[in-house]
């Protein structure tokens, strides 16, 4: 059984150890590459550390025609600092298939809701379940 996310939640980094580094907020992840469960989806465009709001937003680039997508921060599995790296725990037809991204209203609360709905609702590491 999925485990429910509040959306607050899923705002909120996990347990930092786990995300192989406890350094998340002290490293800009600005830049990084973002990988799925099922392949890379693009760089790091923006990241916020804001307590109880904290995502990135993630430039596709030619993966879905340039748009850019964001992430809550519970969704990040692990950073690897070396490498550059942040692997999410979605697939990338949960990720395309997102809300889309606002950029006018993405610091928004009734946006931030849309999208923590649906983030909290998806069955993290398990691409073959319906969202």
């Amino acid at each position: 059984m999925a485990h429910e996310r509040t959306t607050t939640d899923v705002w909120t980094y996990g347990d930092r150890s786990a995300l192989g580094t406890d350094m998340v907020g002290d490293v800009d992840l600005t830049g990084f590459s973002v990988e799925a469960l099922d392949g890379g989806i693009g760089k790091i465009d923006e990241a916020s550390y804001d307590v109880g709001a904290s995502f990135i937003v993630v430039d596709t680039g030619p993966w879905i025609f340039g748009k850019k997508v964001m992430l809550p921060a519970a969704i990040i599995k692990r950073v690897e600092v070396e490498n550059e790296t942040v692997y999410v725990d979605r697939t990338k037809e949960q990720i395309k298939d997102a809300p889309e991204f606002d950029e006018d209203r993405y610091r928004d609360d009734a946006y931030r809701d849309e999208l923590g709905g649906y983030y909290s609702r998806s069955d993290s590491g398990r691409g073959d379940q319906p969202l």
